[in-house]
């Protein structure tokens, strides 16, 4: 059987150097899913690339997505025949787009898809992201059938948070790489 990939999806802007993501695909080989355009990002592109990579991916996969890569993760598992082959997700700092001041600047990303998801999922959320409330992040949780996780203040939890290669966020991801 073919090894478990882990498939990191980053918000937008995409994430550079110092953010978790980057490390995690330095350090632990996972495979960032590329965007077309991550300064101005369209949904169904980016849904339709994470389905490539999906169809590509050799066995089964583990999504860690950040940001606005958390509402594409739900967005396409709400659309894909592909959903199966995801073992589960981690889902860090849900960016909510229907926000008014956010919806402005990334269009075309309203309606959140706010079905359980079809696999296992863990939301890790900070008390003070200035991208989404706690509130909001705990409803979202919830719609998706996900384990909330508090980070504590930890802001938006990208390279700003200072978290480094975030062995605490490797170690939610690691029961969804076990057989």
């Amino acid at each position: 059987m073919a090894q478990v990939q882990v498939l990191t999806l980053p918000g937008w802007q995409g994430s550079g150097p110092g953010h978790w993501q980057t490390l995690w695909e330095q350090r632990h080989g996972a495979q960032r899913v590329e965007q077309h355009d991550w300064m101005r990002p369209l949904r169904g592109d980016w849904s339709a690339r994470l389905q490539e990579v999906v169809v590509d991916a050799p066995g089964p996969v583990v999504l860690a997505a950040h940001s606005l890569g958390c509402v594409l993760v739900a967005w396409w598992a709400a659309h894909s025949r592909l959903a199966h082959k995801v073992r589960g997700a981690l889902l860090v700092a849900p960016g909510d787009v229907e926000r008014a001041d956010l919806a402005a600047q990334i269009s075309g990303w309203v309606p959140i898809a706010r079905q359980p998801l079809p696999f296992p999922a863990v939301v890790a959320a900070s008390r003070d992201d200035p991208y989404c409330t706690w509130q909001r992040s705990e409803q979202l949780a919830q719609d998706w059938g996900a384990r909330l996780v508090d980070l504590g203040d930890c802001g938006h939890a990208n390279a700003d948070s200072q978290l480094g290669d975030w062995p605490a966020g490797w170690a939610l991801l690691t029961p969804f790489l076990k057989d």
